[in-house]
C-alpha cells in the first residue's frame, strides 16, 4: 500500500535527521579519465562507483 503524503514527509524527516547524526559526506575530485577508470572497474565488479570506492577504502584500512 502506498504511503500517504504525511508518512512520506515523516520518513524524509527521519532519514534526514538520521543522516545528520550517522553519516559524514566526503567530496572527492578526480579527473574525467580517472573517473572513467573507476567506473569501468566498478561495472566489471558489479558495483556502483560509490560502492567500489567504499570497498577499496575498506580493503586499504583492513591491511593496517
Amino acid at each position: 500500500m502506498p504511503l500517504s503524503e504525511k508518512a512520506k514527509q515523516n520518513k524524509r524527516k527521519y532519514t534526514s535527521e538520521w543522516k545528520k547524526v550517522n553519516i559524514k559526506r566526503i567530496n572527492l575530485e578526480v579527473s574525467h579519465d580517472k573517473y572513467n577508470q573507476i567506473k569501468q572497474a566498478a561495472d566489471t565488479s558489479g558495483d556502483s562507483v560509490n560502492g567500489y570506492i567504499k570497498k577499496a577504502i575498506d580493503e586499504k584500512l583492513d591491511k593496517k
